[in-house]
């Protein structure tokens, strides 16, 4: 994969751009779904509404047609526009796919991650999806934990290896707990 291997820098949040190429994002729904789907939620996190939706199983399939995504959980099943979509012209292809994939981690105050995940973007830099991968110092069911348990990591860290050639950083060790204000 080519991607970036030193963060970028926002408000309190670190990110690393991904590749927005087809194979790429599919590779990653796919692991995501496949291999973390029992402790991620997942949904579109904008201003006034967060969707934290989490998966019922792994997906029954996974396909793509005219540059859609389909993840399906057999029940229900959601789309994003990942490659060339034609069948509705180019500029309205050219929004709806995917323009802007990162993986970030959010920081407290004193620069420490409480909170990792995934965000993709369309054309438009609209937020398609966020993924909130598992968290050291939440449950399962969202509930603060007493005492972080930094295993919650190995998802992120197992992502972080495959699509940035990164190693398990010890700074996303280094949190105290995580509070929403």
């Amino acid at each position: 994969m080519t991607a970036a291997t030193t963060p970028l820098t926002r408000d309190n949040e670190q990110y690393w751009p991904l590749p927005t190429d087809e194979p790429t994002l599919l590779d990653l729904l796919t692991r995501v779904f496949t291999d973390h789907w029992r402790s991620i939620n997942f949904g579109p996190i904008i201003e006034g509404a967060a969707w934290e939706v989490g998966a019922p199983s792994a997906p029954t399939r996974i396909t793509t047609h005219d540059g859609y995504a389909t993840v399906d959980f057999g029940a229900w099943h959601f789309h994003l526009c990942i490659g060339e979509h034609t069948a509705s012209g180019p500029e309205l292809g050219r929004i709806r796919r995917c323009s802007r994939a990162e993986m970030y981690r959010a920081l407290d105050a004193d620069g420490h991650p409480v909170s990792w995940g995934i965000r993709l973007f369309n054309g438009r830099d609209e937020q398609m999806m966020t993924v909130l991968l598992p968290n050291p110092f939440l449950t399962d069911t969202q509930q603060l934990r007493d005492t972080p348990d930094f295993s919650r990591l190995a998802a992120w860290d197992d992502l972080r290896a495959h699509f940035l050639g990164l190693e398990a950083d010890p700074l996303d060790r280094a949190g105290k707990g995580f509070r929403h204000g």
